[in-house]
């Protein structure tokens, strides 16, 4: 889980948004490496997206009357926890946990599902 530097307090899982013309998948590697500095993993598709609504504090970063976008789902499997390094304009701390706890520390109600359903528990 990553915390973001603005909101105070907004934990989530690596998230991002589409750049012009880029599939999800290249978006998801792309982000993935940004913000843990992970590189070369392989990802799964869980074939799932969900449309849900931009948070006000965000839709400047959006088209003027643009209020929704679509998440799309991906998991990548580590064989051990390794160190992450954080993009310090965007995140300023990272905890491994269990299923249950980052289900509880996430913010946005997709994260919570996608925790959910795509993170074992242990």
């Amino acid at each position: 889980m990553l915390r973001r530097k603005y909101p105070n307090d907004f934990w989530q899982s690596v998230t991002g948004s589409l750049e012009w013309d880029e599939a999800p998948l290249d978006a998801a590697i792309r982000e993935l490496q940004e913000e843990t500095g992970l590189i070369k993993q392989e990802l799964h598709d869980c074939q799932y997206s969900k449309v849900f609504e931009i948070y006000s504090i965000w839709r400047e970063r959006y088209a003027p009357g643009v209020t929704e976008n679509t998440e799309h789902v991906y998991t990548v499997e580590l064989p051990e926890k390794v160190a992450i390094v954080l993009d310090p304009k965007e995140h300023e701390q990272y905890l491994w946990l269990p299923q249950k706890q980052a289900m509880e520390l996430a913010f946005s109600p997709t994260n919570q599902e996608a925790i959910r359903r795509w993170v074992p528990e242990v």
